[in-house]
This record gives structure tokens, sequence and C-alpha cells, in this order.
């Protein structure tokens, strides 16, 4: 799970009462807005244009790869009025953008998949959570959101809003899984932070996440990551 974390300065909040519009893409439509995708990834990321192009081919790729687990679910926030334009050798900067009338671009991302009880997921997850909530992996109620891509503004302002941009995408992710689900049950969300990842967890528990851990018989003390989830 990655928070990522915009260097940007000056940049005006969204208005909460303006909101973007989230809407879930097809496995096509991810493919036909790859470059757009990895240019918010760059753009949220920090660093120099360096840092943000080796981040983008590592976010793609990544991407890519979870894109072919069953029951992948992106969502994309987007709003009107401001487009970006790449530099002539192919980089992403902050110097790039510029504004057109009527068009739209991506102002976050999320996605995520469901954890079935024989899949890889579930191997890395049964030493970090516990038992009972496994159990959940079984009936489809066990939702891994894997990444969410939004701007520092999101993270550093009304974190605990509805409307707040992070919460709206991890929310409507794990609605979206349990209106596929017969009887509509409540979902659980879950994701892995680096352990000693602690910018992240603040973030994600700003969010309404929280930590767990597995039943004692089955914690591994000194595992890489730690679980965090949250429900529906």
């Amino acid at each position: 799970m990655t928070v990522n974390v915009s260097d940007w300065k000056g940049r005006q909040a969204p208005s909460p009462l303006e909101g973007e519009c989230i809407r879930s893409m097809s496995r096509r439509q991810i493919e036909d807005r790859l470059e757009e995708l990895g240019d918010l990834y760059a753009e949220t990321s920090g660093g120099d244009a360096r840092a943000w192009n080796q981040g983008r081919k590592l976010f793609l790729r990544r991407l890519g790869d979870e894109a072919r687990r069953p029951g992948f679910a992106l969502l994309v926030a987007e709003r009107s009025g401001l487009a970006r334009q790449r530099g002539v050798d192919g980089a992403v900067g902050a110097g790039d953008d510029l504004r057109r009338e009527g068009s739209f671009v991506l102002t976050g991302c999320a996605y995520g998949f469901p954890v079935r009880a024989d899949g890889p997921w579930w191997w890395g997850l049964d030493g970090h959570l516990p038992g009972a909530l496994l159990g959940l992996a079984t009936a489809g109620r066990l939702f891994a959101i894997s990444r969410i891509v939004v701007h520092s503004q999101v993270r550093s302002r009304n974190q605990g809003r509805d409307w707040n941009l992070a919460r709206r995408l991890q929310r409507r992710l794990l609605a979206d899984h349990a209106a596929g689900l017969a009887g509509h049950p409540a979902v659980l969300g879950v994701t892995l932070v680096g352990r000693g990842d602690r910018v992240a967890v603040r973030e994600l528990q700003s969010w309404g996440w929280h930590s767990v851990t597995a039943d004692t018989r089955d914690a591994r003390p000194w595992a890489p990551c730690r679980a965090l989830i949250i429900e529906s």
C-alpha cells in the first residue's frame, strides 16, 4: 500500500462543494489511459523529474500486474478545467501544467481486489490478521485496497470529512464490491503497510483505518509489514 506525498506548493485545495467526479474504469479504459495514470502518480510522488519518471515506470508495472487479479477494480477522480502537457523529452514536471476550458484530468485514483482464500494475498495475510477476519475471504467479504493516489492537500486538510477525496475513493471501492455480493453484506477493507512507514500509517488512520494484529499463535513479530483494516 502506498500513499503518495506531493511536493507541490501553493495549489488551492479543491472545494468540497464542487468535488471530483468518481467513476470506475474497465481494463480496456485503464489501458487507454495508462499514460495519464502514470502522470498522476508522478506528480504526487515528489522528488525531481528523474525520480518522477523512475517511480512512474514502477507504478505502471505494478498496476499492470495487479490489474490481472480476479475482481480487480480501479476508480478515478476527475476534475474539469486543468489539463497537463508533457515536455518535449517526455518527462512530466510541475511546469508543464496548462489550463484549458472544457478539459478533464485525473486528480486521484484508488484500486484493489477481493482477497481469495486460495490466492497469494491470503498467504501474505495469514500472519497479519486475526483468524476470524481471514474467514471473510471465503465469503468474498475481504477486499484489499492496494493503492490510493491523491495530492497532499487531501491528506493535510479535512481528513475526517466524508467528502475528503481519499475517504470517498476507499468507501466507493468497498461499496462497489459489496454491491456485487449476494445480499450486499458489509465488506472489510485491508491493506499492508511497511512496518517503518509511519507517515503512511498516520495518513490511513486519519481516513478511518485501524491497525490490527494476528492471533498470538499466527503473529509474525518481525514481519516487514503491518495490517490495517477499515469497515465499509
